[in-house]
């Protein structure tokens, strides 16, 4: 008798195991997604060692393996959000970045001035600027780029550090099918030249 209950309580456990995983697995994919920052390009809005949680129901709910074809759309990334990215030079890697432009919108920066439809965008209290020397737009892209116009079903992204993040002004656009979902909210952050935890970060929603 012993070993039948024996039997039936491992049967038990490795069911709720695997139905934990499914659960898990199901929600990473479709609605929740955990990620860690690694570099400073977003600073000061997000700091190295920072973990977030990425809302991936946001943007529509993508069926795997069709190369980002979508199932249910709900709405397209906006200007402003903070997106997670398949980077397009390497999709084996993701991207933070702050969308700037979406599809139709001409784009155009001038001595670090940013114009999104021929308007002045003032007021980016998350745009940080480390340095005041300006490069010459035949140089760099970095601090002057032509007029351009976002293609349809693309976006323009750029890091909130804004002297030092590889984003669109260096390759280009980024296509929808490839964002993953908008960050919304810290979980965690840890400072390693501190060793230490940032309290103060802990539950600190992203805008």
């Amino acid at each position: 008798m012993a070993e039948k209950k024996s039997k039936s309580s491992l049967r038990e456990n490795t069911e709720a195991i695997i139905i934990a995983i499914i659960i898990a697995m199901f929600i990473r994919t479709f609605i929740v997604q955990a990620f860690k920052i690694p570099s400073g390009s977003m600073l000061e809005t997000l700091q190295i060692g920072d973990q977030i949680l990425v809302n991936k129901f946001i943007y529509g709910v993508k069926i795997p393996f069709t190369g980002g074809k979508t199932l249910i759309s709900v709405k397209n990334p906006q200007k402003g959000d903070i997106v997670v990215f398949k980077y397009p030079e390497d999709p084996s890697k993701d991207f933070i970045k702050r969308v700037m432009a979406t599809g139709g919108d001409t784009l155009e920066i001038i001595n670090k001035k940013l114009y999104v439809n021929n308007n002045l965008l003032e007021g980016e209290k998350y745009a940080v600027y480390k340095t005041g020397e300006i490069i010459p737009g035949n140089y760099s892209s970095r601090d002057n780029l032509r007029k351009i116009i976002v293609p349809e079903n693309k976006l323009f992204v750029m890091g909130d550090n804004r002297d030092n993040s590889h984003d669109s002004r260096f390759w280009g656009f980024v296509d929808l099918t490839e964002v993953k979902g908008e960050a919304f909210i810290i979980y965690w952050s840890w400072n390693k030249n501190k060793f230490g935890v940032r309290w103060n970060r802990i539950g600190d929603i992203l805008i």
